[in-house]
């Protein structure tokens, strides 16, 4: 996973069931982001851990626009398992 495959992502939304709040994933996106492209430059600068991203929480909606939280959290794994890859290197 390349940092531009975290820009690129897009998450269906909800909004009659439950959610994640946008703003919150978007920002945590960012963060994952930048971590990739720091190991991508060689240079990582105050990474995410594999950790990190599984202790992520998200502000629920309801009756509101929100990510898919299923879309979301199975991208969250991929993105686990490829900062995994990167801390072993």
């Amino acid at each position: 996973m390349r940092a531009e495959d975290v820009r690129a992502k897009r998450f269906g939304t909800t909004k009659w069931r439950e959610g994640y709040e946008q703003d919150d994933v978007d920002a945590f996106l960012d963060r994952v982001q930048r971590t990739l492209a720091g190991y991508e430059l060689r240079r990582p600068v105050d990474p995410l851990e594999p950790e990190d991203v599984v202790a992520a929480r998200f502000t629920p909606t309801r009756f509101r626009a929100g990510y898919d939280q299923g879309q979301v959290d199975d991208f969250l794994d991929q993105v686990v398992v490829a900062l995994r890859t990167h801390r072993g290197h």
